[in-house]
C-alpha cells in the first residue's frame, strides 16, 4: 500500500506540475505491479491484473481517441487497474470518475482552466441549432496548459480509495 501510494503520488505531482506523465513511471509502475500481483498470486492473479488493466485502460481509449486525454492517463489507469484486479475494478473505476468530477468542478471555480471547450462539447451534445463550426473556430488551443486537467490525481485519489476497501 506504501508503494502504491508513493507511486500514485509521484504520478499526480508530475502531471499537476508539467502535465505529462513519463513512460517510465507509467509503464515501470504496470510492470512492477503485474510482478508482485505474479510474486504473491501466481498466474492467476497476474492474469487478473492484466484483464483488469486491460479494461481500465480501455475507460479512456475513446476520450484518448478523441483528444480528451493523454496516453499518460491510459497507460496509468492500466498499471492501476493492473495493481487493483477484478475485485476492486469497478471501485477503482467509480472513485476516479467521482475525483475527476471534484477535480475538474474545483479547477473550474479557481480559474485554473479553461471552461470555453466543456461549454462547447455540451452545446453540441444538446444544443441542435447550435453551429458546431462557428463555435470550434473561436476555441483555444488544445495543447495550451489551461485546457488540460491533471487526471492522474483522479486515477491516484481512485487508486487509493479502491485499494483501502477490504
Amino acid at each position: 500500500m506504501i508503494l502504491v501510494c508513493f507511486w500514485a503520488g509521484v504520478l499526480a505531482f508530475y502531471d499537476f506540475r508539467w502535465r505529462t506523465l513519463p513512460n517510465w513511471l507509467t509503464i515501470g509502475g504496470a510492470i512492477l505491479f503485474l510482478g508482485v500481483r505474479f510474486v504473491t498470486g501466481g498466474v492467476g492473479s497476474l492474469t487478473s491484473g492484466v484483464a483488469a488493466g486491460s479494461v481500465a485502460g480501455a475507460f479512456l481509449l475513446v476520450p484518448f481517441l478523441l483528444r480528451g486525454a493523454g496516453g499518460g492517463d491510459v497507460k496509468m489507469l492500466f498499471a492501476a487497474g493492473a495493481m487493483a484486479g477484478w475485485s476492486r475494478l469497478l471501485l477503482l473505476l467509480w472513485y476516479m470518475s467521482l475525483a475527476g468530477l471534484v477535480l475538474v468542478i474545483v479547477m473550474l471555480a479557481f480559474k485554473r482552466v479553461n471552461g470555453v471547450r466543456l461549454k462547447h462539447y455540451a452545446r453540441c451534445l444538446v444544443d441542435w441549432r447550435y453551429d458546431r463550426k462557428t463555435g470550434a473556430i473561436a476555441l483555444p488551443p488544445k495543447d495550451s496548459a489551461r485546457m488540460r486537467v491533471p487526471f492522474s490525481i483522479a486515477i491516484s485519489v481512485g487508486l487509493v480509495l479502491a485499494m483501502l476497501k477490504p
